[in-house]
Parts: C-alpha cells; sequence; structure tokens
C-alpha cells in the first residue's frame, strides 16, 4: 500500500465517500460516489467545485431539485452491444428510460441562468429521441417485446392464444369427466406441456404421459394423449414466436450499436451530474460553505473557523455522538510548522485528522463545513502519519512503525520535489539495533542515528501538507525530541505546511528561534480537569499532570517533591519560552491599546452623531408645533369672516340678490383660505420591452419579457421554464404601474381583411377536457396528444391534473410550453378548478 493510500485509510476517507453515496440518486452516482477520485491538478478540483456550486445553487432555487430520474446504468449492456450481442428487453426499456431522463434534464438545465458549466456539460449530449420511441413502441414496461412490435409476431401469438384455449378448454372438459381419477381439479405445466394431477390408483383411467409425480408417489402429472400433438403444435408456436422476439431484439440493439459511443458520453455526464448533485446535497446537509484555494506565495492566510469535523457531525446526528466542537485556523503565508501541544484526549489528533480531511474534501469538489471565507490552499500531497503502528509479525515497536512511516512520506516528498541539486540539504534518518535489520529492531535495543547537513541549496518545495502525531515518542525523551527537531525542521524546507501533534517542551521553543514555526495548544479546564477541545494559537500547552495527580489524592509529599524535580530541570530552551511569551504579551498590549483609541473615537463620533440627531428632533417638532399653530389662526380667522357674512345677510333684506352676495363673499374666503386643489397627475405608464421583469397578478408570477407587443395586444413571456402569451392587461410592472397600451397605427383599413377572430367560447365538455391525475408525466404526454386532436375544432382544453406535489403539472406545463399545436396557456379559475387544472389555447 502506498503511502498516499495509507493515508486516506488513517483519516478513514472511505467513510466519508461513503456517506456522499448517500446523497446520490442513480446506481451511477452512488458507484462514483464510493470511490471518489482525488484530482492531481487545481485546475480539475476548481472544475469540480464550480459544478457543484452550481447544482448547490439550483438546489435551493428549484422545487424538489435536479431530477435524475429514469437514468439506469446500462454500461454492461453497451459493452456487449458493441460486440455483436444481444440485449434484452429489459436493458433496452433502461436505455429509453435513460435518454427520456437525461432530456428532461437537459432541459431543466439549459432553461436555468448562471449554471455555465452544467450547460457546457449537456451541451453535446445526444439523446436520440427517434430510438427512444423504437424502443417504447417495441418494449413495455417489464422489459416485454410488445404485439405491436411485429406483424407475423403478433399473428403467431394470435394462434398461440387459439391453441392454449383449445387445451385448456379440453383439459377442463377431462377433468370434469373424470373426477373420481383427479387427484386435484388443477391444470399446471410440467416444462412446457400442459398437465393434470392424477390418482396413481387410476392412471390407467386417463391414458397418456406422465411427465411428473408427486413426493409421495400418490401423484401423477399426466398429459392426456389426446393433446400430445396440439402440445406439439404448441411448442413449434413457441419457438417461432421466440424466433420473432430475438428479431426485434436484435434489430434494436443494432440501432444501439450504432451510436455506442454517444450512449457511452451520455452516461459519463449522467453520472457527472449526479456526482455533482451528491456533493451539493451533502454539503448542504453539512451546512458547509465553498472553499477559495489561496496562494500562500501571494502572503495569503489560511483561514478556516468555527472548521468542523464531517464524520463527527454525521456521528452527532445519526448516532446521537457528543455535539462537535469546532476549531479555528488561520495560519500566516510564512508558517511552514505548526507543533499543537496539549493533554492527551484534548482533540491534537482530531485537529490533525480535521484539517487534512477538509484539505481532501476541497480537492475533490466538497464544500467545507466552516463558516466563511474558507480559504485553503490546493496541496499537491496531502500524507499523515497518524495513530500507533506496532507489528507483533514485523517486530516493529510503537517508534520503529513510526519512523518506517514517517520514511515513506520523506521519499513520497522527495519525489514530489523532483531530485535536488549538488550540495542541497540531506537528512539520514535511521533506527538500529545492533546486527539486527529494520524488521527485526527490539524495544530495549532501539537507537538513533541521526545526520542533518544544511546548505543554502534548496530543492523546489512541494505543496505538500504533513501531518504527525505525537512525532518523536516512542523512545527516549532527550533523543525523542532530538529527532522530532530535526525532522521538523528539515520539513520547514520541504513541505509547504506540517502540522505536529508532541508531548515534547523542547519543540515549544522552535517558534522563538525560526520565525517559520507557530505554536497551539488544546485548552486544558483546571477545574473540572478535561480537556475542552478548543485550539488556542501562539501559546504552547503546559503540563497539566501534577494538578491532576494532586486533585486525584496523590500524597502531598510526593506533589512536592515533583515540583522541585520540574523546577531543578528547567532549561534555557523554556527560559526563552516565556521571554517570548512576555514579548508576545507586549505586542497584544499594544495593539489592546490602540484598540482602546479606536473604540473611544468611535465612541466620541456615535456622540457627535446622536446629538445632531436629537437637535434634527427638536427643530422638526418645533416646526410642526409652528405650522399646527398657523393653520389654527388661519381656520378661526377664516370661522370670524364667514360669521361676519352670515350677520350681514340676516341684518339686510333676504334677496336673491343679497344671497347671491353673500355667496360671492364665502367663495373668496374659500379661495384665500383653502390651500389650492392640486390635480392628480395620471399614474406614469408602464412601457414593457424585451428582457424586462414584469408582474402577472392572476397568477402571482414573475416573468421575463420575450418579445414586443403584437397587434393583437399580446406578448411573450417565461417563467421558470415555461413560456406563455399573455395579453398587456394582464400584466404590471414590478412597482405596480399598469402597461400602457401601444399607440394605433394609423392608416386606413384595409379593403377585404377581415376583422381578428373572436376567442374561442370557454365552454367545457368531455370532448376538450382531458383527466390525468394519478399518471406519470410520459403517459400524461401521449394523453394530453390524443386530447388535442379531439379539441382542435373548438380551439381550447381543459387538462385536469391535480395540485398534488405539483411534479405533474410541470410535466404538462413544459409539455405544453413545448408544442407546436398549443397557443398559450393558463391556469383555471377558482370555480374550475384552480391550481389543478391547466387551460390551453390551441392554434
Amino acid at each position: 500500500m502506498t503511502i498516499q493510500a495509507e493515508t486516506l485509510e488513517l483519516l478513514e476517507w472511505s467513510r466519508l465517500c461513503q456517506q456522499v453515496a448517500t446523497f446520490a440518486a442513480t446506481k451511477l452516482g452512488t458507484i462514483a460516489a464510493r470511490n471518489l477520485v482525488i484530482p492531481q491538478s487545481p485546475s480539475v478540483s476548481l472544475n469540480l467545485l464550480a459544478q457543484t456550486k452550481e447544482v448547490y445553487d439550483l438546489e435551493t432555487r428549484l422545487t424538489g431539485g435536479l431530477s435524475l430520474d429514469g437514468i439506469e446504468d446500462f454500461g454492461d449492456a453497451l459493452e456487449r452491444a458493441a460486440v455483436q450481442g444481444m440485449l434484452s428487453g429489459k436493458e433496452l426499456h433502461e436505455i429509453a428510460t435513460t435518454l427520456a431522463g437525461m432530456r428532461k434534464l437537459r432541459r431543466t438545465i439549459d432553461s436555468e441562468e448562471n449554471i455555465p458549466v452544467l450547460q457546457g456539460l449537456v451541451a453535446d449530449v445526444r439523446t436520440y429521441p427517434e430510438l427512444e420511441q423504437d424502443i417504447y413502441h417495441c418494449i413495455d414496461d417489464r422489459g416485454d417485446v410488445t404485439d405491436r412490435s411485429s406483424e407475423k409476431l403478433a399473428q403467431v401469438r394470435v394462434q398461440l392464444k387459439g391453441l392454449r384455449d383449445r387445451i385448456y378448454k379440453f383439459l377442463n372438459s377431462l377433468i370434469q369427466r373424470q373426477s373420481n381419477a383427479i387427484q386435484q381439479p388443477l391444470i399446471t405445466q410440467r416444462g412446457d406441456r400442459f398437465v393434470i394431477p392424477v390418482k396413481a390408483s387410476h392412471k390407467d383411467a386417463i391414458p397418456g404421459v406422465v411427465h411428473d409425480s408427486s413426493g409421495s408417489g400418490s401423484t401423477l402429472y399426466v398429459e392426456p394423449q389426446q393433446i400430445i400433438n396440439l402440445g406439439n403444435q404448441l411448442r413449434q408456436l413457441q419457438r417461432q414466436e421466440q424466433r420473432e422476439i430475438e428479431a426485434v431484439l436484435m434489430a434494436l440493439t443494432a440501432k444501439v450499436t450504432e451510436v455506442v459511443e454517444d450512449l457511452e458520453h451520455l452516461l459519463v455526464v449522467a453520472t457527472t451530474i449526479d456526482l455533482a448533485t451528491a456533493k451539493a446535497r451533502y454539503s448542504l446537509w453539512l451546512e458547509a460553505n465553498p472553499p477559495r484555494f489561496v496562494d500562500r506565495a501571494a502572503s495569503e492566510y489560511i483561514t478556516l473557523r468555527q472548521l468542523r469535523h464531517p464524520l463527527l457531525i454525521w456521528k452527532h446526528r445519526h448516532e446521537e455522538g457528543s455535539p462537535v466542537v469546532p476549531i479555528d485556523l488561520s495560519i500566516r503565508p510564512d508558517i511552514r510548522v505548526v507543533t499543537i501541544t496539549g493533554p492527551n484526549t484534548g482533540g491534537k489528533t482530531v485537529t490533525l485528522k480535521t484539517l487534512a480531511i477538509v484539505a481532501l474534501m476541497a480537492k475533490v469538489g466538497l464544500f467545507i463545513p466552516a463558516r466563511e471565507p474558507v480559504e485553503i490552499p490546493w496541496f499537491d500531497l496531502i500524507l499523515a502519519d497518524i495513530g500507533d503502528e506496532q507489528s507483533l509479525q514485523q517486530s516493529l515497536s510503537t517508534f520503529s512503525g513510526h519512523i518506517r512511516r514517517i520514511g515513506r512520506i520523506l521519499d513520497a516528498i522527495g519525489e514530489e520535489g523532483g531530485e535536488r541539486g549538488a550540495g542541497s540539504t540531506s537528512t539520514t534518518l535511521s533506527v538500529s539495533g545492533g546486527d539486527e535489520e529494520m524488521g527485526s529492531v527490539r524495544d530495549d535495543e532501539e537507537t538513533i542515528d541521526l545526520q542533518v547537513s544544511h546548505s543554502p541549496i534548496h530543492p523546489s518545495t512541494p505543496s505538500s501538507l504533513i501531518l504527525l502525531d505525537e512525532v518523536g515518542a516512542g523512545t527516549d525523551p532527550a533523543e525523542g525530541s532530538a529527532l522530532a527537531i530535526a525532522l521538523l525542521q528539515y520539513l520547514a524546507d520541504r513541505a509547504m505546511l506540517t502540522i505536529a501533534s508532541t508531548h515534547y517542551g523542547e519543540l515549544k521553543a522552535l517558534k522563538y528561534q525560526d520565525s517559520r514555526f507557530e505554536n497551539a495548544s488544546v485548552e486544558f479546564d483546571d477545574v473540572n480537569l478535561a480537556p475542552t477541545y478548543r485550539l488556542l494559537w501562539g501559546i504552547p500547552g503546559r503540563s497539566n499532570a501534577l494538578s491532576i495527580a494532586q486533585r486525584l489524592g496523590l500524597n502531598p509529599e510526593v506533589i512536592e517533591n515533583a515540583k522541585s524535580q520540574v523546577i531543578l530541570g528547567a532549561t534555557q530552551e523554556v527560559n526563552e519560552v516565556i521571554a517570548g511569551l512576555e514579548a508576545q504579551r507586549r505586542t497584544q498590549e499594544t495593539k489592546a491599546s490602540e484598540a482602546a483609541n479606536v473604540l473611544k473615537q468611535a465612541e466620541a463620533f456615535y456622540l457627535e452623531v446622536s446629538q445632531k440627531a436629537a437637535q434634527l428632533q427638536a427643530r422638526e417638532q418645533e416646526l410642526k408645533v409652528n405650522q399646527e399653530r398657523a393653520v389654527q389662526a388661519a381656520i378661526a380667522e377664516a370661522k370670524g369672516e364667514i360669521a361676519q357674512v352670515i350677520r350681514q345677510l340676516q341684518q339686510g333684506p333676504q334677496t336673491a340678490q343679497a344671497a347671491q352676495q353673500a355667496t360671492s363673499e364665502l367663495d373668496g374666503v374659500s379661495s384665500r383660505r383653502l390651500p389650492a386643489k392640486s390635480t392628480p397627475k395620471p399614474p406614469v405608464g408602464f412601457n414593457p420591452k424585451v428582457g424586462d421583469r414584469i408582474r402577472i397578478p392572476k397568477i402571482g408570477q414573475k416573468a421575463e419579457v420575450l418579445s414586443e407587443v403584437d397587434d393583437n395586444g399580446n406578448l411573450n413571456v417565461k417563467f421558470g421554464i415555461m413560456k406563455m402569451n399573455v395579453a398587456l392587461a394582464d400584466i404590471e410592472s414590478l412597482t405596480g404601474e399598469k402597461a400602457t397600451p401601444p399607440p394605433k397605427k394609423s392608416g386606413a383599413k384595409v379593403p377585404g381583411t377581415a376583422a381578428p377572430a373572436a376567442p374561442p367560447v370557454a365552454i367545457r365538455t368531455s370532448t376538450n377536457t382531458v383527466d390525468v391525475r394519478g399518471q406519470r408525466v410520459m403517459n400524461a404526454e401521449t394523453e394530453i396528444e390524443r386530447a388535442i386532436g379531439r379539441a382542435y375544432q373548438s380551439g381550447i382544453m381543459w387538462v385536469i391534473h391535480g395540485k398534488g406535489t405539483g411534479k405533474l403539472r410541470e410535466g404538462v406545463h413544459e409539455f405544453l410550453s413545448h408544442h407546436p399545436q398549443v397557443l398559450r396557456f393558463e391556469l383555471a379559475g377558482e370555480k374550475d378548478g384552480g391550481g389543478g387544472v391547466t387551460i390551453a389555447y390551441l392554434k
């Protein structure tokens, strides 16, 4: 097993593939998902991600998502057809359903927007409707050859039916006449011969050929002598029927053979789309987001926030496992090695596996379960040494197993990076046990021979991700830590990123000696003595052994002695770590001070804006009060003028002239005091143009205009995959404006031209009504085709499809939208069935 394959096994990649396969819709997609191929170039990964993104978008905006109904795996049948083998009726029927399913899928994809990759996939797919119709004409849903496929076959089957009827009639008569000799009034078959069960004691009563007997021997299955000749004739007709069936199957197979290459390409495209659909649905289920491949050479960070392991998500949701604790990864472009320290069972190994498996997911076109933005490099190699590789058969200890696997990882990097130039860095890692070979090392004799030399010439660095769990463990701590340091320094020169978990304190100091190194740790709760599984960056993990031992009740004297030993054993590396942490603290304090200044400025700005807003509100309130006072004063003054006019009218003579004068004075008050009436502006007309988005209130849909308004005041629109003609009066703009009719063309009426024909009278009869409820779309299309022929004279047709899930209605609308005899169609009014009935207007 190669180290790449071994890494996939360590990461449980096959389990993830199996989970993706559960979201596939076809057998082809399921097989492809279980064996996901990891691309060898970024361009392939980008194309796969583009496919997943487009299907993801379709899944969220299409009711029910993409449908791959009817698509079957007939690859074996094509191989047999290519070598002149005969296909069975079932295989031919699968080819026909796949052609129909692929045609429907292509229509769906072609009708959508902003999915260029999927549209490019189906652009050159040929679905051969003639071949599909030929197969449906000759093969029924059970895969049997139909009578209509061959006139001669139909004749043979008529003769067969007549002959069987004669045999049954004779045998029934015989059973009635010889009821005493019959064990059971039953006609059955042995082989291809008709027999009746006769009592063994009465075998001479019915002469004939015995074809079988019961286990006890009390019953004999006899073909009476009188029908032997009829049975012979029946066999001849059956052989003749079989020859005719084979002739039909061979003719259809020959047609399939002519287009084998196109059908193979169709299967490849169907598999690709189904696989992309499975990835999109799995990503949707994971609540994942699309990754972006970053270029670390261009100073781009690796950013994975709230990252969760997909297998743990599955376990939590399906197997009632523990909730998944997310981790945050933000790695600077100059960092080559990250060492993770912390307690056992703290999540270090899970962190390594999570990063590795999501890097693989991005390569195969899967989304990553992390918060946006998801930014990760495209790694050429993803290699891991995770877990214990002890082997009694090979006499390998834990340490030896790790060294062997790490050696294979270094070999793989060397092969990827190419040959090294003269004077390049060389590293020798060897384990010896006296005179024994590597395969027979004993734990008590392990030693390390470590030679590292550096040179100014570095080999080409492949974009590799290396993951090492408990690096250098399993041997003497001093030598193990030395080996781990040398190994990580070696990988810093040759791999894009290395993540290593360790318990060695010496590795924590590497960050303060080499800027390409970074520390991280898994958090530990000192109160509960349990890990929190949170990942902390920039902080090395500390040992919790003494605190745990103390809380578990170990002798205090032993604890104090151990603490003194730890203090006596402190080294310069620990001091360097402390100094580095102090420097880091000062940096953080500076940043915190800067952040505080920014916050103070923001608070001052907020206070200033709040004060101005309060002033504006006060000014607005003052204007309202002044305006109200002015209005009240004007009203009071007007009332006084009106009262004076009334008094003058009451005091003077009450004549028509006085009344007219009072009216004129009141009109003057009205004209002076009341505001002038504003003439309402006529609503701005809406003139729909090709490409405009409009609304159709009657059916509550938004649509796109496809044509200019014709002479009859109609225009063609499209919503979803449906196209239809609507009247100009039935549409409005998205802001609610009614459409303005186009100006009538000037000119005299041409003599002899007839007035436009009136629309058909909507009278519903049995002739122009078809009920397809409960049928499959394929069968419904046939019924509607016949109904169009019957309803042609009336010019209108009602299609009753019911509401249900809406799939049958979508299929009916799609069929009507492409039918040459259908002018337009619409959903019926509520009194005629509403959304369960479609009215089609015929040309």
